[in-house]
């Protein structure tokens, strides 16, 4: 109880001190590495999680990470993964018709635009009626020509799917989810000037490669940067 306090008045403080104290980094830089020391081991145990299931997970169990970064566009991630937790549950997320799965996601926004994309992925890493995902993914070493090559093939994946997809999968240790969060809190911390409305793919590196300079910086490697930031704005560690 007491430690569930201290981690909510940390964010309390953290908030308040970017908003009041955006010229005073060294205050809000402390704010954040103090919320760092309370969070860092769910945070890593968030992270193990992650690379567990690369190691021990299913075709299927990967495949529902990628439908789950398909649906979360413009939609709130919990409800994205209940909505996949949902369609899992039923048997619907492998073999059904789009309109069985459309009766299942009515809360996910842009939902027949998405179930078009999670059938047309479906189909790509489907053989013999069977899905390999993990074979396809294990075929490259760079994990940035992996980025590349989902973004280019895969319908419903830009650079931050791909990249939440990869890090949900245990992959994501060397790139960076640019989420409207985690966009916000750079310019909190004046790592960019603004929140731009769209990213192309030189501006998503561009942004990628100042985070990842940033998190050398204060010393918080970059995939609990991540989560650290999610959880300052959302307050919970969750995907």
């Amino acid at each position: 109880m007491l430690r569930n306090a201290l981690v909510k008045k940390s964010l309390r403080d953290t908030k308040t001190k970017i908003k009041k104290n955006q010229n005073n980094d060294s205050e809000a830089l402390h704010s954040l590495k103090k919320l760092y020391s309370l969070k860092k081991i769910e945070i890593c145990q968030r992270l193990k999680d992650f690379k567990r299931l690369w190691l021990e997970g299913s075709d299927e169990d990967i495949f529902k990470e990628l439908a789950f970064c398909i649906f979360t566009p413009q939609s709130k991630a919990k409800v994205c993964w209940k909505a996949i937790e949902r369609l899992r549950f039923k048997k619907l997320l492998f073999k059904n018709t789009p309109e069985e799965i459309i009766r299942e996601i009515r809360d996910v926004r842009f939902k027949n635009k998405k179930v078009n994309y999670l059938i047309k992925a479906r189909t790509f890493f489907s053989k013999n009626g069977r899905l390999h995902i993990k074979s396809v993914l294990k075929e490259f070493n760079d994990i940035y020509k992996c980025r590349e090559w989902l973004v280019k093939n895969i319908l419903g994946i830009g650079y931050k799917e791909a990249s939440h997809f990869l890090r949900n999968i245990g992959l994501g240790d060397k790139i960076a989810i640019l989420d409207r969060h985690i966009l916000k809190n750079l310019k909190d911390f004046n790592i960019i000037n603004k929140i731009p409305t769209s990213l192309n793919k030189s501006q998503y590196l561009e942004i990628e490669k100042k985070m990842s300079n940033f998190s050398r910086e204060i010393n918080i490697p970059l995939p609990h940067l991540d989560l650290l930031l999610w959880c300052k704005e959302t307050g919970e560690i969750f995907k």
